[in-house]
């Protein structure tokens, strides 16, 4: 008979972020490819301290399996910190741990969208949410966008011309790829513009508490009064991406769901990273971590913005994110920065395309910077570089 894999198998697709990062492991790369926090923020002693005291309390519980929905303490915590952060008023019940926010991703996914139906997102939107609802087979509506967010008129357009659109994705804070954040008038608008429709929509906020100036302003989920807003976030970005713990607040509808979803995937999210995180919280501040990670990035993108505005050639724009991880940096249509970065490359310099953040448009003249991960002095650095070789692009 021979091996037949799946038509869904087809349309899988290597990650452009996972193959430049192979290439970007190399010490000599200046990298402002992936979305990598900095490693020296990592609280490695105090994490440590967390491990040994979770295995000398309660060893055995962290070894063992454990609930689907996850640590209830660590779910407590969520629950309290998303209210007071993002307004997002859930309780521990209706929250489930899972393997970083990703994976929510693809369990949303597996319960919104047959072969066919649609997904609407900004445009451009987040290069591993395409990846993730691509396997169902959706189609994609990219919705335009502005600086602040959705813009409300022509998704109304879109949502009353456009059948079986299933499910609506939205990065409101510092989007991956621009940087961007949604207005507060603009969460209010698309609030109330879902409701009148019924679709479910999924706010992903890994980035929202990393704010640099200003006050963080209330997420889309807190305008929400039917329960059709998934709210998404993870640890990733404010403690340790290793550790693979991200979670989900969903009404109890779709929460029991997403629990169905997770047994038959993994059983559940790792128990002793779980205790980990918790005990950590117990133990130390989080919010003065956050703080520190603040610091830095907000040093990073100063530099970033400093180099790009003295160093790029006249005729090109970017963002000015005010937290985050990145800036969105828009070329004069005759640049592909496809071809763009392997000139960069051959100089030891990396960032990402932006046409991969466009799932059905290829728009080859837009590329995506990360400052987190780099040095103020490497970034200077690589800034100039990649500025000479945008003066040198025939």
């Amino acid at each position: 008979m021979g091996v037949s894999f799946a038509t869904r198998v087809d349309l899988l697709k290597a990650s452009e972020i996972r193959e430049i990062l192979k290439i970007t492991a190399r010490p000599e790369v200046i990298s402002f490819a992936g979305g990598l926090p900095a490693p020296e923020v990592f609280p490695v002693q105090e994490l440590k301290q967390a491990a040994i005291r979770v295995l000398e309390e309660a060893g055995s519980q962290a070894l063992q399996y454990s609930t689907t929905e996850g640590y209830e303490p660590l779910r407590r915590l969520i629950s309290q910190r998303i209210a007071a952060k993002f307004a997002v008023k859930v309780g521990p019940e209706n929250i489930l741990i899972t393997n970083g926010s990703q994976q929510v991703l693809d369990f949303a996914g597996k319960l919104f969208l047959d072969p066919g139906d649609v997904v609407l997102c900004e445009s451009p939107t987040y290069l591993a949410a395409i990846s993730a609802f691509r396997a169902y087979q959706p189609g994609f509506v990219e919705v335009p966008t502005d600086d602040d967010g959705m813009i409300i008129d022509e998704l109304a357009r879109i949502l009353l011309t456009t059948e079986r659109v299933k499910l609506i994705y939205v990065v409101p804070d510092f989007q991956n790829p621009t940087g961007r954040t949604w207005s507060l008038e603009r969460r209010r608008q698309f609030a109330t513009l879902i409701q009148e429709h019924e679709v479910p929509v999924v706010e992903d906020n890994p980035y929202g508490e990393l704010r640099f100036e200003g006050q963080i302003p209330p997420s889309i989920k807190s305008f929400d009064t039917t329960g059709l807003v998934i709210f998404v976030s993870t640890f990733s970005k404010i403690f340790c991406p290793g550790m693979r713990i991200g979670w989900v607040a969903a009404a109890a509808n779709f929460f029991e769901k997403f629990v169905l979803i997770k047994q038959g995937t993994d059983l559940h999210t790792s128990s002793i990273s779980q205790r980990e995180i918790a005990k950590y919280c117990e133990l130390f501040d989080l919010d003065a971590h956050v703080g520190k990670i603040i610091e830095v990035y907000r040093k990073r993108r100063d530099t970033m913005m400093e180099a790009i505005d003295g160093l790029f050639p006249a005729g090109i724009r970017h963002t000015y994110p005010q937290g985050g991880l990145f800036t969105w940096v828009e070329l004069p249509e005759r640049y592909n920065a496809v071809e763009l970065l392997k000139k960069c490359l051959e100089r030891n310099v990396a960032f990402v395309p932006g046409d991969s953040f466009f799932p059905n448009s290829r728009v080859k003249n837009t590329l995506r910077l990360n400052y987190s991960n780099m040095p103020e002095d490497r970034i200077r650095e690589g800034i100039g570089r990649l500025a000479q070789v945008i003066k040198e692009y025939k």
